[in-house]
């Protein structure tokens, strides 16, 4: 039972300390939608998504006036439109994503994930027309989300699909280019994406999911930060505990709403991703929560360990306090979103590198990210190569969304606003991976994928 102190405590997490909801997400399977006709399938689509949908987004405000708790987006996945489409007699997908809008706006959702595609072997016809039609379909959408898994660690890195890739991010840019790329920033490439993802842009509905389900992230950025402010000089053990114990407190509160969700609108409960998740608000920073372990700024030596730290303590503390935690569950650390990654971005002290390495011990990997324009499509799949590695050896989600801002060079900034931020533009390496993207194929899967 909470007393007086449980109650007096979580109001001002959430009054003082950022503490909210990220986000309610709910997953519709749409398998029943393919259609070779495709305005037929388009229209199945629209109507799939908006009965099933059609409260989400009250029952969102409900809760939140209820029970006194933020719940800052409500949001819908859905199968990897590859999928569904791949049924349909038509080279052009675009129209499937002008569906989701649609969908999306009667909904009054503010995003919606799953124009999407799963090539980490190799890519079907269905698969190659979704990639193709990505550039456009993200431009004439506001609400529509994109994602492609390249890699896992069972079958390793189609690296055909991450040259793709490359060129596929330059386009996007390209075609926003008056909005500093806009839609690279709901773009992203993963290697082992999860299929229960509440969190955007990366959001689908995996095929191994129920018809539909309710999955809600958790964020308290803010909390963690104040909790550490009340032990300074204490040894790392002392930290951890004190993690551990406050995500297990904001967790409590993302499987509360999840439940109530779920109850009311009769969709099965999923997970609570309970993924420390950023804004640029001051005070809300991952950034922040390390620099408060003692590092001066992030990004400085020592900072791979602070996020080590961070990351763990957050998955112990959370896992207890949930029947089912899923999704990514961990630090995100997207450079834009981030007012502290800003702030050390901007500095210098953060650098690509040093990113890559932080991507090896927290969830997802290089976030929100603004290179400048000139930066060659081989390199960026050079960059998501990278992350790739990393999450196939490391049996983890590693994802990239990188934005080659249009006419932007290294100290510009690209402003995005909302919950996106503003994206100082970062170096890249000048020297040439082209040799290296262009040998194509496939890097194999390691040794310790043999499990069976």
């Amino acid at each position: 039972m909470l007393n007086n102190n449980d109650i007096l405590s979580t109001i001002r997490m959430i009054d003082q300390q950022h503490l909210d909801i990220r986000t309610i997400t709910m997953g519709i399977s749409l398998l029943d939608c393919c259609d070779s006709d495709p305005h037929a399938a388009c229209r199945k689509i629209y109507d799939k998504i908006t009965t099933s949908a059609q409260d989400l987004v009250k029952t969102g405000e409900d809760i939140e006036a209820e029970f006194g708790i933020p719940i800052v987006n409500k949001r819908i996945s859905v199968t990897p439109m590859a999928l569904v489409a791949g049924a349909s007699r038509t080279a052009d997908y675009v129209p499937f994503a002008q569906a989701m809008e649609r969908a999306a706006q009667a909904t009054g959702v503010n995003f919606i994930g799953g124009f999407s595609a799963l090539v980490q072997k190799g890519m079907t016809e269905g698969d190659k027309r979704l990639i193709a039609a990505i550039p456009e379909a993200l431009a004439v959408t506001e609400r529509v989300c994109a994602s492609v898994n390249v890699g896992s660690t069972k079958v390793g890195i189609n690296m055909d699909a991450v040259a793709l890739m490359g060129r596929t991010i330059k386009a996007a840019a390209e075609r926003t280019a008056q909005r500093g790329g806009f839609g690279c920033a709901k773009l992203v490439v993963f290697c082992n994406a999860v299929e229960d993802n509440p969190f955007m842009a990366g959001a689908f509905h995996g095929v191994g999911e129920a018809e539909r389900v309710i999955n809600v992230g958790v964020s308290g950025p803010g909390v963690v930060h104040h909790a550490l402010q009340a032990i300074k000089g204490e040894p790392f053990d002392v930290v951890a505990e004190t993690i551990k114990k406050t995500a297990f407190r904001v967790t409590r509160m993302g499987q509360l709403v999840a439940r109530e969700a779920s109850t009311r609108l009769g969709v099965p409960f999923g997970i609570v991703d309970l993924s420390l998740a950023p804004t640029p608000a001051i005070g809300d920073s991952v950034a922040r929560i390390l620099e408060e372990m003692g590092l001066e700024v992030c990004g400085t030596h020592g900072t791979t360990a602070a996020l080590a730290l961070l990351n763990d303590a957050v998955k112990k503390g959370g896992v207890m306090a949930s029947s089912s935690v899923g999704g990514l569950s961990g630090a995100f650390i997207p450079v834009s979103e981030d007012e502290g990654m800003i702030a050390a971005a901007s500095s210098g002290v953060l650098t690509l590198d040093k990113l890559e390495a932080m991507t090896c011990v927290c969830s997802v990997g290089l976030d929100m990210i603004a290179v400048p324009g000139d930066t060659t499509a081989e390199t960026l799949s050079a960059i998501i190569a990278d992350e790739a590695a990393i999450g196939m050896i490391n049996q983890k989600t590693t994802a990239v969304r990188l934005i080659p801002a249009p006419g932007k060079v290294v100290g510009d900034t690209v402003e995005f606003g909302g919950l996106l931020g503003s994206a100082p533009v970062m170096p890249v390496h000048r020297e040439s991976s082209a040799d290296f993207i262009a040998r194509g194929g496939r890097i194999p899967a390691p040794m310790h994928s043999l499990k069976n």
